[in-house]
């Protein structure tokens, strides 16, 4: 069995079970680890809004719950996550990520043997553009291909694949 490791930050899309339980031909199983939005930098989240356009969301990055009260919204996107990808066919567990998310990653690639890491994620220019986003920080620490996609609602046809290594 093929074993991905899957960083989440929002629960996953049809398209995006869609796409992730079909990029092998082995039978798939994930951990899925889930990073509360919240727990980013707002400053940093608002600059990424105003660079893609999304004006009113960067309004509102004010109100995106942080700390405990992101935990609540977390925990219901995971169970959503992880029962889309049961009903996909695939064997899924998962845990929130509360705090160093790359050293749980890292230990979770180690115990589970995992063949990759797939970062699943809104676009962040900012962290990106300076290499600090989850998935070029991963590379360096976890051992195994780490593959970058961008995540989508279920309005959009595919979903987009970013660097891939």
């Amino acid at each position: 069995m093929f074993t991905s490791v899957l960083m989440i930050e929002q629960p996953l899309s049809a398209a995006d079970v869609d796409f992730v339980t079909t990029l092998h031909d082995d039978a798939m199983s994930f951990v899925v680890l889930m990073r509360p939005r919240g727990n980013e930098d707002r400053l940093l989240r608002a600059i990424d809004d105003v660079a893609l356009g999304e004006l009113e969301q960067a309004v509102h990055e004010a109100d995106e719950p942080e700390g405990e009260e992101a935990l609540r919204p977390a925990a219901l996107a995971l169970e959503h996550s992880l029962r889309s990808l049961r009903e996909a066919g695939c064997e899924a567990v998962g845990q929130i990520i509360d705090n160093h998310p790359l050293d749980l990653l890292r230990s979770v690639v180690e115990q589970t043997h995992a063949d990759e890491v797939i970062v699943l994620t809104a676009p962040h220019l900012v962290e990106e553009f300076f290499h600090r986003d989850w998935a070029s920080r991963a590379r360096h620490k976890v051992g195994v291909p780490v593959l970058k996609l961008y995540a989508h609602n279920d309005e959009d046809e595919e979903p987009a694949v970013g660097a891939e290594e």
